[in-house]
């Protein structure tokens, strides 16, 4: 029988955070949006003081807007004389978050045609939804009407498309409509017309964050999930076949009615707002440890050296809500699980798939382990019926058509001797000479497609030189962009039983959004805390014994901090807040009383800050199970 949530535990929720004193990469993914506590008028002229204060983003066409998914096209015409250049501002305020664009542009306008016409097409992920991942809705505002004839009028000023409007563009739209999503653009020139040079359009606009399921003003914060593309069409009023372009720059997502490559977190907290000064540093969500000085793995899919023993891990489980949420970052949104026909439907899944993965590098190389618990451990041909997981990570040395980092399906199976069988661009690195795997079966099972003996399951080893994935030597930045999918087959007698499914962490394929940001440890890993001292900047968060209705909290401070207990359950409701003052650099416990909760997983944070500035250092997050 697959072990439960209350017996299989990780020692953190993801693989760790670090302390300030080692260096990463810069995120391009996200951003904060600080909360004003003024009210914005909705008239397209950015003259609040807030907009002053609000942090920025500059988009550019031919220039890259951050990795891993940002990208441009021409989508017709000859190479811009006025290349895209818009600078995106946010602000929250209340529960509505707020952009402000400027865009500056030479000749704005639109037509009936797609693409060629000016404007945004974004994005917003939609956390009132049920199930995992969560869908994206379209919000786009940009000069298209199709159902019109050309020209468009002069002077004309976007229309509302997608979510909270009604088709087709140029509709009226209904008081609920306006209450949550709206927006004012103001033009320097006019619209539809090349007669006179144009200078830029702004655009002052505001989501309701709340029927789309996002609380920013909890103190918890909120991380919304978004994307933009900005298009620019030139010389198209009238047509001048000389100068004519086309073409759209996104920031991570190119599209609002589809996930494709990444999105933009925008951070929100109450606490960082106009007046707070410098935003926190945006962290890794996670961190893979460092494992020099361990006796590397002999790549043969038995996890038998204590590196694996010691590092932590993440649990994927087919039908698991609850694990979900203990996912960090945008984890618990854009973890999911699918479950394709087999033999023409889809039996009940009476084995989910449930697997533990671990992640380590050394040197150049990345390491990824693999402990799967399965009671049917089969092999067939079908990609629908693997088992086996595809690994998903972001080539740094390679673009993609729309100047993008292109993703690499890294995918291995069992095969019918209980030996690896690799696929897709694993096939290409071990050809290279820059990946190695390995399977091995646990005792007692056995390979077949009839599910008529019991088994354990199967573990999993695979070595990736990075070097190979366009990295250079010493990693650089250290960023990794990365997504696991299990591939669960199980077949049974009469036929008609068998099933597939594939659960994964934050990414399905190496195209969809959205990878983890990672970042790989340049400090060395150390397990657990020797005589008081924290392996160096490197943070762990445990909770002991589990289950139990006192838990321990166990866990290290690389310096001295202002620390906060907050414990969630697992619907994110807020149960405790606990101050714990200012804690000395070393390791720390604290005892948790949940005799008077009730029995389930909860997850809990703790809160480090900087104790002369109160500036956020870092969070440390875990989770612990509770039997009153």
């Amino acid at each position: 029988m697959k072990a439960g949530i209350t017996t299989v535990l990780l020692a953190t929720a993801i693989l760790g955070a670090f302390g300030a004193a080692e260096a990463q990469a810069p995120r391009k993914d996200a951003i904060w949006a600080r909360t004003t506590f003024a009210p914005i008028t909705l008239n397209g002229s950015l003259t609040e003081p807030a907009w002053a204060v609000a942090e920025s983003m500059v988009i550019r066409y031919a220039q890259d807007s951050g990795m891993p998914g940002s990208g441009w096209k021409s989508e017709g015409g000859v190479n811009p004389g006025n290349p895209t250049n818009a600078t995106l501002k946010f602000l929250i305020e209340g529960n509505y978050l707020y952009l402000g664009a400027r865009i500056r542009d030479t000749s704005v306008g639109g037509s009936k045609d797609f693409n060629r016409f000016d404007g945004l097409l974004m994005g917003l992920k939609d956390h009132a939804s049920d199930g995992a991942p969560k869908p994206v809705s379209e919000y786009m505002y940009a000069w298209w009407n199709p159902l019109s004839t050309d020209p468009q009028p002069v002077g004309q000023l976007p229309a509302f498309i997608g979510r909270w409007a009604t088709w087709p563009p140029y509709t009226a739209r209904s008081a609920e409509q306006i209450a949550n999503w709206n927006a004012v653009t103001v033009i320097q020139g006019q619209s539809n017309t090349d007669i006179a040079a144009d200078t830029q359009y702004t655009i002052e606009m505001r989501f309701n964050l709340t029927p789309m399921g996002y609380d920013a003003t909890s103190p918890a914060g909120e991380i919304i999930e978004w994307n933009v593309s900005v298009y620019d069409c030139d010389n198209f009023w009238p047509l001048n076949a000389g100068t004519f372009s086309s073409n759209r720059v996104w920031w991570q997502g190119p599209w609002g009615n589809d996930v494709h490559y990444n999105e933009v977190r925008i951070w929100a907290n109450p606490n960082v707002n106009t007046a707070s000064g410098p935003v926190p540093t945006i962290m890794p969500e996670v961190v893979v440890p460092n494992g020099a000085g361990y006796t590397l793995p002999t790549i043969n899919g038995t996890l038998t050296e204590s590196v694996w023993a010691d590092i932590p891990g993440i649990d994927i489980r087919y039908g698991d809500a609850a694990l979900r949420q203990t996912y960090a970052g945008v984890g618990p949104f854009r973890a999911g699980q699918y479950q394709p026909p087999v033999n023409g439907g889809t039996a009940a899944v009476l084995d989910p798939g449930d697997a533990t993965v671990k992640m380590f590098h050394e040197g150049d190389f990345l390491y990824l382990g693999f402990d799967v618990r399965d009671q049917v451990v089969q092999y067939h041909p079908s990609f629908d019926r693997w088992d086996g997981f595809l690994v998903s990570i972001n080539d740094r040395g390679a673009a993609g058509p729309d100047n993008n980092l292109i993703g690499r399906r890294i995918s291995f199976q069992v095969g019918p001797t209980g030996a690896v069988q690799d696929h897709d661009y694993l096939s290409t690195l071990i050809l290279d000479g820059g990946a190695s795997v390995a399977t091995a079966l646990e005792p007692g099972t056995t390979v077949d497609t009839l599910g008529l003996s019991a088994d354990v399951g199967y573990t999993a080893e695979l070595r990736i030189d990075l070097k190979k994935l366009g990295y250079p030597a010493g990693l650089g930045d250290r960023a990794l962009f990365i997504g696991v999918n299990l591939l669960d087959g199980d077949s049974f007698t009469p036929f008609t039983d068998s099933y597939g499914t594939r659960t994964w962490w934050n990414r399905e394929y190496e195209g969809t959004c959205c990878p983890s940001w990672t970042h790989l440890s340049a400090t060395q890993f150390v397990s657990g805390v020797e005589d008081g001292v924290p392996a160096p900047s490197f943070e762990m968060a445990r909770s002991y014994p589990n289950p139990s209705s006192q838990p321990t909290l166990s866990y290290a401070l690389t310096e001295a901090s202002d620390v906060t207990l907050e414990v969630f359950d697992v619907q994110g409701r807020r149960i405790e807040r606990r101050a714990l003052g200012v804690q000395p650099i070393g390791a720390q416990e604290l005892s948790f009383d949940g005799s008077g909760l009730e029995a389930g997983l909860y997850l809990y944070r703790l809160i480090v800050l900087d104790p002369q500035s109160g500036a956020a250092r870092r969070e440390i997050q875990g989770r612990m199970v509770i039997v009153p």
